[in-house]
């Protein structure tokens, strides 16, 4: 088994050695910087995020005398753990791949070489996407501050944040309405997160349109039940008959997901029991 191999392969069906062979090519010097890259791709799978791996990583980000794309693939790579530590906790019952101290090293970490000035663009970009997902008071500033930048790359970053810091609804609202594909894609996802009823029209635009690019239209269906499920049903039913298969299925998920929701009680106290009783399986 090598590199590789875990690349073509589930994450859930990797050896139990994986974690061990992506952390030996992150350390050895002697490993091509291909390799390395490949590596630290990999490593942001939760299944084999561990403290050790992660210190690494923050290392590699850290590092000035590394390669530009291997320190800002290293600083994404940490994006799952912090995410998972953020939303889960510490508590003493709950199993999180990396541990309360390692996870307070990493932000301080990602926060420092966020601030430095002479650090690549690329890299303190990559380490805004990755801190994000566990935030802190200093993002709101760091968001804002790229929200206004005529850098389109800084504007992309901006909004992809949005998703994880609150308060940017106007800028969301603004950015769907970007000429940039990039950026429309990331403002669709930010406002199904917060579930903002003001991007309906945008969202209902992009799933009504025949020609709407397929990333976007699969994140307007992803947000479409959460923004307006009174008005999402009819286009999702058009879209569950696409001919492209993924739509097609996204949109089925989509339907399913809202009659799921639909089967609770009012009271959010579980299934309505008259509708568990007659419902099939839909499988």
């Amino acid at each position: 088994m090598n590199l590789k191999s875990l690349k073509e392969i589930p994450p859930w069906d990797w050896p139990e050695n994986a974690a061990g062979l992506i952390l030996e090519t992150l350390k050895d010097v002697t490993a091509k910087v291909s390799q390395k890259l490949l590596a630290a791709d990999l490593a942001g799978e939760i299944v084999v995020m561990n403290d050790e791996i992660a210190k690494t990583l923050s290392q590699i980000v850290s590092d000035q005398s590394q390669p530009i794309e291997l320190r800002a693939s290293a600083a994404i790579s940490l994006g799952p753990g912090l995410e998972e530590a953020g939303i889960r906790g510490f508590d003493d019952e709950v199993d999180v791949a990396l541990s309360e101290n390692t996870v307070r090293s990493i932000r301080r970490s990602l926060r420092k070489v966020f601030f430095e000035a002479s650090a690549p663009k690329e890299v303190r970009r990559r380490v805004l996407e990755a801190s994000v997902r566990f935030p802190e008071g200093w993002h709101q500033g760091a968001v804002r501050g790229i929200c206004a930048s005529d850098d389109e790359e800084w504007r992309l970053t901006a909004v992809f944040c949005m998703r994880y810091i609150k308060g940017f609804e106007s800028q969301i609202l603004e950015a769907l309405e970007s000429k940039n594909q990039g950026i429309r894609y990331e403002a669709v996802r930010a406002a199904g997160e917060w579930e903002l009823t003001s991007a309906w029209p945008h969202i209902a635009a992009l799933l009504g349109t025949p020609d709407t690019e397929k990333d976007l239209i699969l994140a307007a269906i992803e947000a479409a039940p959460v923004i307006c499920p009174e008005k999402a049903a009819d286009y999702l039913d058009d879209l569950a008959d696409s001919k492209d298969e993924d739509i097609s299925e996204a949109a089925l998920d989509a339907l399913l997901e809202m009659d799921h929701e639909a089967s609770w009680d009012e009271d959010g106290e579980g299934f309505d029991e008259d509708i568990e009783e007659d419902e099939e399986d839909p499988l």
